[in-house]
C-alpha cells in the first residue's frame, strides 16, 4: 500500500515542480511593446539611440514613420532603467532605449523596427551594443555601433558607417553625384559588394593590421606598414572610403 501511495504522489509532485517553475519563469522574464505611427514633418532629422539593441531600418514609398520598440528585461521592475521614447522635438523625431545612469547592463535588450521615408534624413543611430540593419535610404545615414555589426542595403547619399568591435557589410550601394561612403571599422571586417562597378568614384582604402582584397582595380602601396589602395573612376565624384584598424577590406563586384 505504500509503495502504491508513493507512486500516486509522483505525479502529483512532478505537475507542482512544473508549475512553481513556470511561475518563476514567467516572474522573470519581462517583455514590452510599443508602436507609434508619426508624420514626419519635412526637413526633420531622425535620431535612434539605444545602449543593447537590434535596429532595423528600412526605407519606402511611405510619408509618415512608423515605430515598434520590443523591450526584455529578467523582471518587469527592470524595464523602468530603459524606457522607451518616440518623440518628435524641434531639432529631430527621437527614438530609442536608453538605459539610465549610463548602465550597460547586457540583460536589458530592445529591439526597434523603425520605417520611414526613403528620402528621411537619419541624422544618428547611434547603439552601444547589438546589430543595425538598415535599407532603403537615399539621402542621409549616420550609424555608429560600439561593439556589433552593420549591415547596409542599397543605400544612397552621404552615408557613414562606424562600428568598434564587430564589422561593417554594404550591398548594392549606389554611389550618387555629391554623396560619400564613409565606411570604418575598428576591430574587423569590412565588406563592400557592389551590383555593377561605379561609374565615378574616388576610392581609399586603408588598413593598418590587414589585407586589402578588390575586384575594382587598386592602386596598391602595401610594401610595408599600413596598406592603401586607391583609385579615381570617371569624374572621380563621389568619395567611397574604407578604414580599418584591424582588420580585413574587401571590396568585391557582382559578376553577372
Amino acid at each position: 500500500m505504500r509503495r502504491l501511495r508513493r507512486a500516486a504522489l509522483v505525479p502529483v509532485i512532478a505537475v507542482i515542480v512544473v508549475a512553481c517553475n513556470a511561475e518563476r519563469a514567467v516572474a522573470a522574464d519581462a517583455t514590452d511593446r510599443m508602436t507609434r505611427t508619426v508624420p514626419l514633418p519635412p526637413g526633420l532629422p531622425i535620431r535612434v539611440d539605444a545602449t543593447v539593441a537590434d535596429v532595423t531600418i528600412v526605407g519606402s514609398s511611405r510619408s509618415d514613420v512608423s515605430v515598434e520598440i520590443v523591450r526584455r528585461a529578467p523582471s518587469p521592475a527592470e524595464l523602468a532603467r530603459y524606457p522607451a521614447l518616440v518623440d518628435t522635438r524641434s531639432d529631430a523625431l527621437h527614438i530609442g532605449a536608453v538605459q539610465v545612469e549610463d548602465g550597460r547592463d547586457a540583460k536589458l535588450k530592445s529591439e526597434i523596427v523603425v520605417r520611414a521615408p526613403a528620402d528621411a534624413v537619419f541624422q544618428a543611430v547611434r547603439v552601444f551594443e547589438g546589430r543595425v540593419r538598415v535599407s532603403a535610404l537615399t539621402t542621409a545615414c549616420d550609424v555608429d555601433v560600439r561593439r556589433g555589426a552593420i549591415e547596409a542595403t542599397a543605400l544612397a547619399g552621404r552615408v557613414r558607417l562606424e562600428s568598434g568591435i564587430g564589422s561593417v557589410d554594404v550591398r548594392d550601394a549606389t554611389l550618387t553625384p555629391g554623396g560619400m561612403l564613409r565606411l570604418r571599422v575598428f576591430n574587423g571586417p569590412l565588406r563592400v559588394r557592389f551590383a555593377r562597378a561605379p561609374a565615378n568614384a574616388r576610392i581609399l582604402a586603408l588598413t593598418f593590421n590587414g589585407v586589402i582584397t578588390s575586384d575594382i582595380p587598386l592602386t596598391m602601396k602595401d610594401a610595408f606598414g599600413p596598406r592603401f589602395g586607391e583609385t579615381t573612376i570617371g569624374a572621380g565624384d563621389p568619395v567611397m572610403s574604407l578604414d580599418a584598424v584591424k582588420g580585413d577590406i574587401a571590396i568585391t563586384v557582382e559578376k553577372r
